[in-house]
């Protein structure tokens, strides 16, 4: 089979077997086809790779100077994809089986204060070219941050998910899982709000012969629903428009507040676990960690002993003098 036959299938079996998500095929399928044009510059194909050849496919990709999680997504799709192969019988051996990846560095995720996400969810109610626009504008960041959810989660919600005035919603995650998520009651009002001018919009369209959307966020995108790219720069003008340093707002960072902000006011860590989707409590785990950072922080900039240690202290980084001693 020809490479890039190679890979279809093994999407397809992905996508068949596991409910891999669409972003993670995308990302797996540039991944197969740049090793495999590195494999056909070497005379090399799937078929007759070896352990060698994948070892110096990573070693060139650091030289290259990619990060560390992008090596380590390389090489779990080649592993993915030599494991398949030798389940299906086109291969007599995983040559990636033994090859251990290089990690990945350990960073806190970024997040937002009480005070940044107020601005932004008031921004969010006064940008807009239409009353509409204000209206969704404001349905996507208070559902965003009352459920913490992924944003590929948050713009493909079917509109099924929003009738009935619901205190929950039910949320399709990674690998095709099923999970709950509460509403809060500012989340409810923006969320009635904005389907009142949704489906007044959806009718008028239906009755000039267009077919209703089934998504809560339509779009003429060709997903048929708001994208994950659209809600990106939305979020970077909600950000400017609010004062907010656009740098540190990504969709992924209300999720970040949102699962701080809980951890701060008493939720346990099963708790947000589950409300995150995630697998593992391990996960879940980074959150207290910049809790801790954050409550440091806040020592060091409000303590009035902190503030009058920093202020005794000499240039040249020894300790302070206690009252009394000598300090010529």
């Amino acid at each position: 089979m020809t490479p890039a036959r190679w890979i279809s299938t093994f999407l397809e079996a992905q996508t068949a077997e596991r409910g891999a998500a669409g972003n993670t095929q995308a990302a797996y399928g540039r991944d197969l086809l740049i090793f495999a044009e590195w494999l056909q510059d070497k005379g090399r194909d799937f078929a007759t790779a070896t352990q060698d050849d994948v070892e110096n496919f990573l070693v060139d990709s650091e030289t290259q100077g990619l990060a560390k999680s992008t090596r380590a997504r390389r090489l779990s799709s080649i592993k993915q994809l030599f494991r398949f192969a030798f389940e299906e019988g086109w291969r007599s051996d995983n040559p990636a089986i033994q090859i251990s990846g290089p990690g990945r560095d350990k960073r806190l995720p970024k997040t937002l204060s009480h005070d940044e996400v107020d601005r932004l969810l008031d921004a969010a109610r006064s940008t807009g070219r239409s009353a509409g626009d204000r209206l969704r504008n404001t349905c996507l960041m208070e559902v965003l941050y009352a459920t913490g959810m992924r944003v590929s989660e948050l713009v493909a919600l079917p509109v099924s998910a929003a009738r009935g005035d619901p205190r929950m919603l039910l949320v399709l995650g990674k690998g095709g899982k099923e999970r709950m998520v509460p509403l809060s009651p500012g989340a409810r009002d923006a969320l009635a709000a904005w389907l009142a001018h949704r489906d007044a919009e959806e009718e008028d369209a239906v009755s000039k012969g267009q077919a209703a959307s089934r998504f809560l966020f339509p779009s003429r995108a060709s997903a048929g629903h708001l994208t994950r790219h659209r809600f990106y720069g939305l979020i970077k003008e909600l950000a400017v428009a609010g004062g907010v340093l656009p740098s540190k707002v990504t969709p992924h960072t209300l999720r970040h507040a949102f699962a701080t902000h809980l951890l701060e006011g008493g939720a346990d860590l099963r708790s947000i676990q589950t409300l995150l989707g995630h697998a593992d409590v391990a996960t879940t785990e980074i959150y207290t960690h910049v809790l801790q950072e954050r409550l440091s922080q806040l020592v060091l900039d409000h303590h009035p002993l902190a503030r009058a240690d920093q202020r005794d202290r000499p240039k040249d980084g020894t300790a302070a003098p206690k009252d009394g001693a000598d300090r010529s």
